[in-house]
């Protein structure tokens, strides 16, 4: 991605690295909020799934904390089109991971901050950019670095949870040494594929913004069982990384950010993340209904559909006949 010294970081980073100290969560003495898991009980396979997933990903269980909202059938705001597809040819001697073709590696240095920064500060003139075309106002999402865990209005902030937006405080929560294991664990590497992390929890704090968050969660209460309730997240996460898709276009657009392997890297992060690869990785075996983000296929295939069309609208996975 281009950056330099010119560029904005955003002033919505709270660094909380380094810091420790007990738990204190609101209204709960010292204890987390208790995270409701569907259904009338989980099976060993579906306990050691999610656990894994929470482990190496962040399935984002604190999706289920959201607000009651409206129900029916979810619809998209219409906000404004933009025409212009981004496509990003490969240099041959460009290789995300090679030393001297990519920024790579994250950890708890000051580079990482200043990178995480200017990547929310781009989310937040596109968005807002977005939000007043349809004459609504966008409210900037913070982002705590932490290393091990934190506090959040959600309960406890643990790095193996991985980045997680929480509804309660609207806040996106990183422990950076999450990149170090996306590149060791699952051969995920390059600046875009970090700024892709981000922009798909920033997401959600969009799809808060417009309400889609609340009528998930109302639908998922009705749901009949834990498998049609994961369909409806998945849903949601697709959705999520949709609109990265459309933050990459349009910043693009506006900052000219998009360097020759960038939308590669962003490509390969969703496939490696995909419900069906970790699962494989992790049990040797595939169990759909227990999908909670969407398979590699789909995940590639809604970036990807944002990052074409470039708005919103395309976004639409609720009402899709296809995932």
């Amino acid at each position: 991605m281009r950056y330099d010294d010119k560029d904005r970081e955003s002033k919505n980073v709270e660094d909380r690295r380094g810091q420790g100290g007990g738990f204190q969560f609101p209204g709960g003495g010292g204890r987390g909020l208790r995270i409701p898991m569907g259904g009338g009980g989980m099976s060993l396979t579906s306990m050691l799934i999610i656990g894994a997933l929470m482990l190496f990903l962040g399935i984002n269980p604190l999706d289920v904390l959201f607000g009651n909202g409206g129900g029916g059938q979810i619809q998209m705001p219409q906000l404004p089109r933009s025409e212009r597809p981004v496509t990003a040819d490969r240099e041959p001697s460009n290789i995300p991971g090679l030393p001297g073709t990519k920024r790579e590696g994250a950890g708890n240095s000051d580079a990482d901050k200043q990178f995480i920064g200017r990547v929310l500060a781009d989310t937040e003139d596109v968005w807002t950019r977005v939000f007043e075309g349809a004459n609504l106002k966008y409210k900037e999402a913070p982002l705590v670095l932490f290393s091990g865990y934190t506090r959040t209005a959600c309960g406890a902030g643990q790095a193996q949870m991985g980045p997680f937006y929480c509804p309660l405080d609207q806040k996106v929560y990183i422990d950076l040494t999450f990149f170090d294991e996306m590149r060791r664990k699952f051969n995920i590497s390059g600046d875009f594929a970090q700024a892709y992390v981000v922009a798909h929890e920033v997401g959600h704090h969009v799809q808060m913004q417009l309400g889609i968050a609340e009528r998930v969660q109302e639908l998922k209460q009705r749901a009949g069982d834990e498998a049609e309730a994961n369909q409806i997240q998945v849903r949601m996460e697709l959705q999520a990384d949709c609109l990265a898709g459309v933050w990459a276009n349009l910043n693009d657009q506006l900052k000219n950010r998009l360097q020759p392997g960038d939308v590669e890297e962003a490509l390969n992060a969703a496939t490696q993340i995909g419900d069906d690869m970790i699962q494989r990785k992790m049990t040797g075996r595939v169990v759909p209904d227990a999908f909670t983000h969407g398979s590699a296929e789909q995940r590639v295939r809604w970036f990807r559909t944002g990052l074409d069309k470039g708005n919103v609208q395309s976004c639409d996975t609720f009402n899709a006949a296809r995932l």
